[in-house]
């Protein structure tokens, strides 16, 4: 049921001779940043959503019983917050392995949260904040792990229900909506799967 993206990944030149490359995060690589960085800032990227939609064989669940993590579903005039991490070339080794279940490198442009304070009138007129070339790695509805859509309580007790070699695939869930609202950025698929995974604790 995996399919593992390393190779794929491995054969991307987009960046080749570059000495840095900004990475965007807006899972798991806003809280949980296992990699050497040069330098990390709060950034949004437009016309993708955070959905909980491509399974976790490996990290948050197994093969028998995956879990759930976010990947970026296009929709037009929205906007996704994360945090962006100006990383060298060799860190994408390690991330490749770590974002290798159905996660290829995507090129995007980020805009820096900390340059401009509001992203809604960024929105706007996309030149108001400072932004830069970068990647981004993201499940795409044709890879062997996608799971697609499904009513938030039927996710959110598959996520209470599963766990993996990096724990328990609520503290990935719950992790992520404690970043966000620290960083002051409301998702409402995450709040409404975060009070789901609640309800079902109770």
């Amino acid at each position: 049921m995996t399919i593992d993206t390393t190779h794929q990944n491995q054969q991307m030149t987009h960046f080749d001779g570059h000495q840095e490359i900004w990475l965007f995060g807006y899972g798991s690589l806003i809280w949980k940043a296992d990699f050497p960085y040069l330098e990390r800032r709060p950034a949004h990227i437009y016309g993708w959503v955070r959905r909980f939609w491509q399974g976790s064989h490996d990290h948050r669940g197994t093969p028998e019983s995956p879990g759930r993590v976010a990947t970026l579903v296009r929709e037009p005039g929205a906007i996704c917050h994360g945090m962006a991490y100006r990383i060298t070339p060799e860190t994408l080794g390690p991330l490749d392995v770590r974002e290798k279940n159905g996660y290829l490198r995507v090129v995007t442009e980020l805009h820096f949260d900390d340059a401009n304070g509001d992203a809604s009138q960024a929105s706007q007129d996309h030149k108001a904040s400072e932004s830069a070339e970068g990647l981004v790695y993201l499940a795409t509805e044709d890879n062997a792990a996608f799971l697609g859509d499904a009513p938030h309580d039927a996710i959110a007790r598959q996520i209470a229900e599963a766990r993996g070699a990096s724990g328990p695939n609520r503290d990935y869930l719950l992790n992520l909506a404690a970043s966000l609202e620290q960083l002051g950025h409301h998702d409402e698929h995450i709040v409404s799967l975060a009070s789901h995974l609640t309800d079902e604790a109770s």
